[in-house]
């Protein structure tokens, strides 16, 4: 019989109910281990398996980081092992971490009308089919716009080269928008992408994703602040929220390139390994600046920025994304067609599908985040006060490596988040 001593006196166990003490008084810490091993085996097993070299996961719950963990390496040769501070390319998670915040404020402060024509706002729009379309259903992806233009695929000439007129090999005051250290583009040439999506046809107004408006929103928040779009971004969100170190563009020019995750490969356009410049090629030809693409970060300020979302726009005493814009823009807007999209962010099926849902079966239909073509996911969900944010290079070596979709590596990880903290 053990005796144990407490301050209000002594009391007398047998062996059989000090294990049922001992086990009640580690059940928490138990419980989180398990949870933590199992999010472990999925990840170990995806690299095994090739889906992708490394990953950064993030979880907070309630306000506070309940999980955070680095895995595996840079590339399949093993050289750097990921750290917590090393920065991914998001994708297209910059369409709801850059521009689409900004906006949020604009339109709560009258100066962008969700329902006028974007013609209203974006020059490119004013003498097209798209003089009529409006920002929310462009938001949507409820516009019928093209899904995306691949800018590079008629810029060679007969002998497999480069036409001189676009590109040099080496900068100057007429090519002054790297590529890569040894391609530049024409200042005029983005004149041209704004007129190529201008002449793009127009679908039906159903659900179609299309980045082509994310390409343009820096200019048009540039339009209304009168402003540089980096100026305002930087200024009025990343430096008051203290995330400016953890999300940022273009960062080769300001990151050390081994803190960097390099993304693919590139056999089509730069014919180079991608490391420290964006992955998607349109945002390359934009200069790496558009909202459609090319933020870099890491998992901690990523989740910092959706948990002030979640927080309705508050930091540290002080709003910095309008409330009533975030419960707007968040919302599904054209469910009634089958789209299950936000203003901007994305949202659960209207039907859940294992095979083809991004997150949890049990995402709350109040919840949003968006999926990144480089193999991210970030996820909020307001009737839990979750945020799950998964960063990993799954493009590496090649954009083909689709095993982290066939093994549904980040929607079982998001499961295992509501079955251990909600269910």
């Amino acid at each position: 019989m053990k005796i144990f001593s407490f301050p209000f006196g002594s009391i007398s166990l047998s062996p059989r109910l000090l294990f049922i003490l001992l086990f009640f008084l580690s059940k928490t810490t138990y419980t989180q281990e398990i949870f933590e091993l199992k999010i472990d085996s999925i990840i170990y097993d995806a690299i095994d398996s090739a889906a992708f070299p490394g990953a950064q996961i993030l979880i907070i719950k309630d306000g506070e980081i309940v999980f955070e963990k680095a895995y595996g390496h840079h590339t399949y040769e093993e050289i750097i092992t990921v750290e917590l501070n090393h920065l991914y390319d998001l994708a297209s998670i910059t369409k709801v971490t850059t521009g689409l915040p900004l906006l949020m404020n604009l339109v709560a402060k009258g100066k962008v009308d969700l329902d006028k024509p974007a013609s209203e706002y974006i020059r490119a729009f004013n003498t097209s089919n798209k003089k009529k379309i409006t920002i929310r259903e462009i938001l949507a992806h409820q516009a019928g716009l093209l899904p995306y233009i691949v800018y590079y695929s008629d810029l060679k000439n007969e002998d497999d080269q480069w036409k001189k007129r676009t590109f040099k090999n080496k900068k100057n005051r007429l090519f002054p928008i790297g590529i890569t250290d040894s391609l530049f583009m024409h200042r005029r040439y983005q004149k041209k992408m704004e007129r190529r999506i201008k002449k793009t046809k127009i679908g039906e107004k159903e659900y179609k994703y299309s980045g082509l408006f994310f390409q343009l929103l820096p200019k048009l928040i540039e339009k209304v602040k009168g402003r540089p779009f980096l100026e305002v971004l930087n200024t009025e969100l990343y430096n008051p929220l203290e995330i400016n170190d953890g999300l940022m563009y273009l960062p080769k020019n300001s990151y050390p390139v081994n803190e960097i995750v390099p993304s693919e490969i590139d056999t089509n356009f730069r014919n180079q390994l991608v490391h420290g410049t964006v992955h998607d090629e349109a945002a390359a030809m934009w200069g790496g600046v558009s909202c459609n693409a090319g933020l870099f970060g890491n998992a901690k300020s990523l989740a910092k920025l959706f948990q002030v979302y979640l927080d309705n726009g508050l930091y540290n005493g002080g709003r910095f994304i309008d409330s009533s814009a975030i419960q707007e823009f968040t919302e599904c807007q054209f469910c009634e067609s089958e789209n299950r999209r936000g203003l901007g962010f994305d949202k659960p099926l209207i039907e859940f599908d294992e095979v083809l849902s991004s997150v949890a079966k049990d995402a709350s239909k109040d919840s949003f985040g968006h999926s990144g073509f480089t193999g991210t996911l970030v996820w909020a969900d307001p009737d839990y006060n979750l945020v799950y944010v998964f960063l990993s290079n799954r493009v590496y070596p090649s954009r083909s490596h689709r095993n982290i979709y066939k093994m549904n590596v980040r929607p079982k990880i998001h499961q295992l988040i509501y079955d251990h903290f909600v269910n």
